[in-house]
């Protein structure tokens, strides 16, 4: 079994910048890869960012880059992500997703508010 436990999130004004971490415990001695997700309200799930646990390879969508950053602690089994440059619209549940031996799992989601 796996558990992920978020936390970071909150409200923040446009242009500000906010870090969500994303720690996991349990089973994780196979982890392929960490990210993030978002949903806002009446939209589908979003990918945001993902990095590849074995060579730290990085993955964003094309909503984010240039503004937010994925990284991870090995020994921690952390993922992070730093969000700079917030707009209104990137106001939305972020969930940290890990695949763990084929399998994903999903973090309980922590609310990000960007006001404008």
């Amino acid at each position: 079994q796996v558990q992920l436990i978020e936390s970071g999130g909150g409200l923040v004004q446009a242009g500000g910048s906010l870090r969500l971490s994303c720690a996991a415990s349990g089973r994780t001695f196979s982890t392929y890869a960490m990210g993030w997700f978002r949903q806002a309200p009446g939209k589908e799930r979003e990918f945001v960012a993902r990095i590849r646990w074995s060579d730290g390879n990085t993955y964003y969508g094309d909503s984010v880059k240039g503004r937010f950053t994925i990284s991870r602690s090995n020994a921690k089994n952390t993922v992070y992500v730093q969000m700079n440059s917030l707009k209104p619209e990137d106001t939305a549940v972020y969930y940290c997703n890990a695949r763990i031996g084929g399998n994903d799992y999903w973090g309980q989601g922590t609310q990000v508010t960007v006001s404008s």
